[in-house]
């Protein structure tokens, strides 16, 4: 599992801007890490091989043994077989501080090894914190369960089995049902993951009710929306110094990892809906555009339509004037072939010659009946 770093970047950056300096120059700086880990560092130009460094970090448990600066004799022990080359522990330490380092980097000449120190002086919170887990997890009896608070609204149980296998119960707590729904999603996952794929990893479980190791707890500890999620450490997982302080480490910012996971899962989550929701924009758009076109294009249609409507029926209107036309000079022509064939200068040779009457072609019937008499002889 991915893990937050255990080195504090601006205790780095505070002692190796001390170290780089032309000059010496005095140092009085407090800052917060972690929300409850708190640093101060103090140097002065009288003394600036000597930097003090104090540091306080939370109880995690209050049945452990104390000594008389507020940290087990078992850290003090640890912190001083690792700082041993260019550290001391100041004792009693500054007011309000569980520890105190005299530094003095002077007798390490080199860059490197000067650079490799100050690393290993800003995982000193790892060290305190991981000797404090490892201590109590020692003292801790078979079938015995323990309560540790490294942040005070989410504590978790460390208890130990028979077979000498630690337990790590972690009550998970959350306040919006989105993150709850992915937490859930998360720890169905990583059991998955955790008892199938990878054999060396810790065995991780997670349960909406408590599991049996917690019989006896007060309810309003074990009262949570999101289950209980249990690793089982095995004897390996803490042999040697560095594996102990990681895995240590792992388990106390383990909640803090979920939610830093859970804000990273909505942050994703979000973009793929905006990604999405820009697409469609895009499409109802192009959608808008090429419907616009469409209506522009009909309505082209349109007017060429009735244009050509207009032009068919002036055209038709021609060729019926047209065919008119023509029916009227037929009907002239019939109309001329009925009336009667006049020939010139038979009229005039009917009146000089008298020796033989000429018929007269019937003409047209005349409008009225003209009546003649015969004048009749003696």
């Amino acid at each position: 599992m991915a893990f937050f770093s255990s080195g504090s970047r601006a205790l780095v950056e505070i002692l190796t801007r001390m170290q780089s300096a032309e000059r010496p120059m005095p140092v009085d700086h407090t800052f917060f890490e972690f929300g409850s880990i708190r640093y101060h560092v103090e140097a002065s130009v009288s003394d600036h091989e000597n930097v003090y460094l104090s540091i306080s970090t939370p109880s995690l448990s209050l049945e452990a043994s104390p000594s008389s600066s507020g940290l087990p004799e078992a850290t003090l022990q640890e912190t001083r077989k690792t700082y041993h080359r260019f550290a001391e522990v100041v004792e009693p330490p500054r007011e309000g501080y569980v520890l105190t380092l005299k530094l003095n980097f002077s007798g390490l000449t080199r860059p490197k090894d000067r650079v490799k120190a100050i690393t290993q002086v800003s995982r000193l919170q790892s060290v305190v914190l991981s000797s404090q887990l490892k201590d109590m997890l020692g003292s801790l009896v078979s079938s015995g369960t323990m309560k540790l608070v490294y942040n005070q609204r989410e504590p978790f149980f460390v208890s130990k089995t028979q077979d000498e296998k630690i337990n790590a119960v972690f009550p998970m707590r959350f306040r919006d049902d989105t993150d709850l729904a992915i937490a859930t999603s998360f720890f169905q996952e990583l059991q998955e993951l955790g008892s199938s794929l990878v054999k060396k990893a810790p065995t991780c479980s997670w349960s909406p009710i408590p599991p049996p190791e917690l019989r006896g707890e007060h309810v309003h500890r074990l009262t949570t929306n999101g289950g209980f999620v249990s690793f089982g450490v095995l004897p390996r997982h803490v042999m040697g110094k560095k594996r102990a302080a990681k895995t240590a480490w792992i388990l106390l910012n383990f909640q803090a990892y979920v939610k830093y996971h859970i804000k990273c899962t909505r942050s994703h989550i979000q973009s793929r809906m905006r990604e999405r929701l820009e697409a469609l924009t895009e499409v109802v758009q192009g959608a808008r555009l090429r419907g616009n076109d469409d209506a522009r294009k009909s309505q082209a249609s349109a007017v060429v339509k009735k244009r050509g409507s207009k032009s068919r029926l002036i055209s038709f209107a021609k060729a019926n004037k047209r065919l008119q036309k023509g029916f009227r000079a037929v009907l002239g022509k019939i109309k001329r072939l009925r009336l009667r064939i006049r020939v010139k200068g038979l009229d005039r040779l009917r009146r000089q010659c008298q020796c033989f009457p000429v018929p007269k072609l019937p003409g047209p019937s005349p409008r009225r009946k003209v009546h003649r008499y015969h004048k009749l002889g003696k």
